[in-house]
């Protein structure tokens, strides 16, 4: 079954069978204009992209706290302990993802922080705490 929809309207019309199918896991998306845009069921897309995105953070003791952060982002946080400073990782990641939803996705040296961006605004505070342990 072709669960591809060629308008907006089309897909409007038929929401359901796209929302049934994205859960189902089968492949469903829309064209409109010649941009496709696919739906997919966000616990699995999350799954996927943390398994082929492991956060890589780097997590340094230092005399006072913990420092950790994430190589080639700008994106780092301290804490007086390791899980104050994976909170406030964690809040770190929210506020990129927000900057770069607004702004920086069209910058150059941040457009490859997609798949990071989709973790970030998918995945809840205790599966984040879970990535940049693992």
């Amino acid at each position: 079954m072709d669960t591809t929809y060629r308008s907006v309207r089309d897909a409007r019309d038929h929401l359901e069978d796209i929302l049934d199918a994205a859960g189902e896991g089968r492949p469903t998306g829309i064209v409109r204009d010649d941009r496709r845009v696919a739906a997919v069921d966000a616990d699995r897309l999350l799954h996927y992209l943390m398994s082929v995105h492991p956060s890589g953070a780097a997590v340094v003791a230092e005399a006072d706290g913990w420092s950790i952060f994430i190589p080639g982002t700008p994106i780092a946080a301290d804490g007086s302990t390791l899980d104050e400073a994976i909170d406030e990782m964690i809040d770190a990641l929210r506020d990129y993802a927000d900057e770069w939803s607004d702004s920086l996705r069209i910058a150059p040296n941040h457009a490859d922080n997609w798949a990071l961006v989709q973790i970030v605004s998918i995945a809840s505070d205790d599966q984040l705490r879970s990535w940049l342990r693992s």
